[in-house]
């Protein structure tokens, strides 16, 4: 009979450690819930609980507490400073941020993964406004499709444009789990 592995990891946590854990990152409530991915009433019931809490928060609360880097500002989405804003998503992933002016033709980025693979413009960090006119058309169907407006009548577009495609289809291409959610 094969052993069950066993881990160093706490399986509970008190509500001490949380609002400490919380308190050491210097965020509120509502800030640490972002984090989490839960709702700041959670994170309120958490730190005034009578009794310990179990499952995973134990267990992300020891692993962030072991490796504050994962919490770097490096990890942190930037205030939109431009009026288009893109997240080139790998599955639930955000890969690359991009941040668009259309009419002043710039754009900034910022990478959220090391494998250029992952990366909007692979290992080009400060693309031009053509690299980034480049890399939309790479997430739509190419102009030369053969019988285009039949495509393009489907998505209800009245011309190639590959926004708004992208708006349509959210940039999903049939061989790959990236797609793009647009901010305006």
């Amino acid at each position: 009979m094969a052993n069950t592995p066993q881990y160093s990891i706490s399986n509970r946590i008190t509500p001490d450690e949380i609002k400490a854990f919380r308190k050491k990152l210097g965020l509120t409530q509502a800030e640490f819930a972002n984090l989490l991915g839960v709702s700041r009433p959670t994170v309120e019931r958490m730190e005034s609980s009578k009794k310990d809490i179990f499952g995973p928060i134990a267990l992300l609360i020891d692993i962030l507490s072991e490796n504050m880097e994962l919490l770097c500002e490096d990890r942190l989405i930037p205030d939109k400073k431009y009026p288009l804003r893109l997240r080139y998503m790998n599955k639930n992933k955000l890969c690359t941020l991009i941040d668009i002016d259309e009419i002043n033709r710039k754009i900034r980025i910022k990478n959220y993964v090391s494998n250029i693979i992952y990366r909007a413009f692979g290992n080009n960090t400060n693309p031009t406004f053509e690299d980034y006119e480049q890399f939309l058309e790479s997430r739509c169907f190419p102009r030369t499709r053969d019988k285009i407006k039949i495509e393009l009548e489907a998505l209800g577009i009245p011309f190639y444009d590959p926004m708004l495609i992208i708006e349509k289809t959210q940039g999903r291409m049939a061989e790959d789990d990236f797609w793009i959610i647009i901010e305006k």
